[in-house]
């Protein structure tokens, strides 16, 4: 019988160093909370880690999504009613900003071992009234974006890459998130980078960051986005410091307050300092913990990637092979009594609120649907050691043991 632990390991990770502490007490110290140079450090420091030109930070991946979609249809003339292609299994943000933006989401089926949006799907989706597709890189792993990318041509259509729980790894030799017209990245708590909130709008196309960075700040005009850029211009040109005042309360187009202060960046700065640590040890931890999980192959699924991608995991994604007689919420209890925190693998097509709008698409969507019901995850991140990795392991091998006791 495992002795249960007293403390519980987590699906998530904050670790705020003293350099993160540094750096907000130095913004502190500054008086300064708007936007300042550490903002604009960590904005271009995360654009320059993907290989993009721009980076618009937000309050959070959602903000990031909404703005990257309001910019395109801004920018593009879309109509309300026109429609994006999502995979069926994501978080619900991914699906909601389509709706935020009076746009409809036409749900893809998923990749049954990535748990990505299955590129094979996503032609038979596309109408007369598609706009956009929004491929999701789900728990550290990059959807197939080159086939994405060539149906999106072939279709003239744009493509938003939400990459709110994968930063920093490669597919096929690229950057994530560096090929699509818009990629959105998460800095929320428990993500692989993290600055409490947070939220990042990817492009290397200039009138799409203008719309994007304007969109954040209420629609701003762009001449004036930041609280200094009139600073001594009085002395230096008379006329160009009255086009800037003249602007600071000129409002071009539809926005949002989804600004974000100095602290958010300081923490991002310290961060993005230390990715590759952070990263090097996620993956060490989940190579471990694959190897200790491997013996339980007959009743779950454990990760897999192509041997051309790279895995971030955010999280350690386990789904329950669909020939075990043991039942997902057997295990999961047995994982949280023994102090093993999980959680469900983003369920969407299944949520009240969707129901209520588009019905019960379970059985359009099997695929998706067996994730759904079947599927959770554990952590794996770079606050988990290998004695932890040993425990979740013991409570993996005592849960089906217990199992194999009861069928015999």
């Amino acid at each position: 019988m495992i002795q249960k632990r007293k403390t519980q390991i987590g699906v998530g990770d904050t670790c705020i160093d003293e350099n993160a502490k540094k750096y907000v007490m130095d913004a502190l110290d500054n008086n300064r909370l708007s936007y300042g140079k550490y903002v604009h450090s960590f904005e271009r420091k995360f654009a320059e880690g993907h290989n993009i030109k721009y980076a618009v930070m937000s309050n959070s991946g959602t903000s990031s999504l909404q703005v990257a979609l309001h910019a395109l249809k801004d920018i593009h003339g879309w109509e309300d009613g026109d429609e994006v292609l999502v995979p069926a299994l994501t978080f619900i943000a991914t699906s909601n900003v389509v709706l935020q933006n009076n746009l409809k989401p036409v749900f893809v089926e998923i990749d049954p071992l990535t748990y990505n949006i299955d590129p094979d799907k996503i032609e038979e989706k596309i109408t007369p009234r598609t706009r956009a597709i929004m491929p999701v890189n789900l728990f550290g792993l990059s959807c197939e974006i080159d086939k994405v990318l060539e149906i999106a041509k072939k279709h003239d259509l744009r493509t938003v890459e939400d990459s709110c729980e994968t930063m920093f790894v490669k597919h096929r030799g690229k950057p994530v998130g560096s090929q699509s017209d818009i990629s959105c990245f998460s800095t929320y708590v428990a993500h692989l980078l993290v600055t409490g909130v947070g939220g990042l709008s990817l492009t290397n196309n200039d009138e799409y960051a203008i719309a994007m960075k304007s969109m954040v700040n209420h629609g701003r005009d762009s001449v004036y986005f930041n609280i200094d850029d009139d600073k001594g211009s009085v002395r230096d040109n008379k006329d160009s410091f009255f086009h800037l005042i003249n602007n600071r309360f000129s409002f071009v187009r539809m926005g949002y307050s989804y600004r974000v202060t100095e602290l958010e960046g300081a923490l991002g700065l310290a961060q993005i300092e230390k990715w590759p640590q952070i990263l090097e040890s996620r993956q060490k931890n989940a190579a471990y913990l694959l190897e200790k999980l491997k013996p339980f192959e007959k009743h779950i699924q454990l990760p897999s990637w192509p041997d051309y991608a790279e895995h971030a995991f955010m999280m350690f994604p386990i789904v329950m092979q669909k020939d075990s007689p043991i039942k997902r919420d057997e295990l999961v209890l047995f994982l949280e009594e023994h102090n093993v925190e999980t959680r469900y693998m983003v369920p969407l097509i299944n949520q009240p609120y969707y129901k209520k709008l588009f019905g019960n698409l379970d059985d359009q969507y099997p695929q998706a649907a067996h994730v759904t019901y079947n599927g959770f995850y554990v952590g794996c991140h770079q606050g988990i050691n290998e004695e932890d990795i040993d425990y979740m392991a013991e409570v993996f091998k005592e849960f089906f043991n217990t199992q194999n006791r009861k069928e015999s």
